[in-house]
């Protein structure tokens, strides 16, 4: 391979970490998701990683399908233009729905009482809360099936979610008939963005687990919901 070929690998690399970490959409909607479904850090970097390679691999499927259709560059920056706006106005769509719903499972939430009888025969009551975890089962608690479907539905929007940089730097080593400088490129740029996305993940997680919003906690949702709205009008607007 050329002189040229290794670095632009070296570009790659470099523009898959910055790319990743100046979207916040791209890591954000995981730590706001892991806090408010509870999710395990395992689970958590899953999704991130499953997510992160829909991403990459859509945008690699559509530049090979321009590299063998002869299409220019401005042709496939157009595509993914249109895929970026679908991409928005998902997360809007979605971050709104859940955001409704979050606000609706908190003020359900509201307190409620028990008697507990002691085999002495005294009795006292204890007040919980819906958002707290308790071994009474309460019928009309409102249900967690959009948290449980939150992956799912993340993983389809990062489907749509273009990676803007990979295709121009996929040209160069296409036009040069390189097609080892283009699985290298391709590789370097997947992975700086993937290891970036988990990295970032990571340790907004580990930090997030030290915040305690004690009485806002049953507004976790909400403000879940509320950080994929705004990570939606961010794309849409470029914000």
């Amino acid at each position: 391979m050329s002189i040229e070929i290794w670095s632009l690998a070296g570009i790659a690399v470099t523009v898959g970490c910055l790319h990743t970490l100046l979207g916040p959409d791209h890591y954000l909607p995981f730590v706001a998701m892991s806090r408010a479904g509870g999710w395990s850090m395992r689970k958590t970097l899953i999704v991130t990683w499953l997510c992160g390679l829909g991403h990459v691999a859509s945008s690699l499927l559509l530049g090979l399908i321009g590299i063998g259709l002869g299409l220019a560059v401005n042709q496939l920056e157009g595509i993914e233009e249109t895929r970026g706006g679908i991409a928005a106005w998902l997360l809007i769509g979605f971050g709104f729905a859940y955001l409704s719903w979050g606000i609706v499972h908190a003020l359900r939430g509201r307190a409620h009482s028990h008697v507990h009888v002691h085999s002495d025969g005294t009795t006292h009551t204890h007040p919980h809360h819906h958002h707290e975890a308790h071994l009474h089962p309460h019928s009309g608690t409102p249900t967690d099936s959009p948290s449980r479907m939150t992956p799912w539905i993340l993983f389809t929007i990062f489907l749509f979610g273009p990676c803007e940089p990979l295709i121009p730097i996929l040209m160069y080593p296409a036009a040069e008939a390189s097609m080892s400088g283009v699985v290298l490129v391709t590789a370097l740029f997947s992975l700086a963005t993937l290891l970036t996305m988990t990295a970032m993940v990571s340790l907004l997680v580990h930090g997030v687990k030290f915040v305690r919003f004690s009485a806002m906690e049953r507004y976790s949702h909400a403000f879940a919901g509320g950080l994929l709205l705004a990570c939606g009008a961010a794309i849409k607007f470029g914000l």
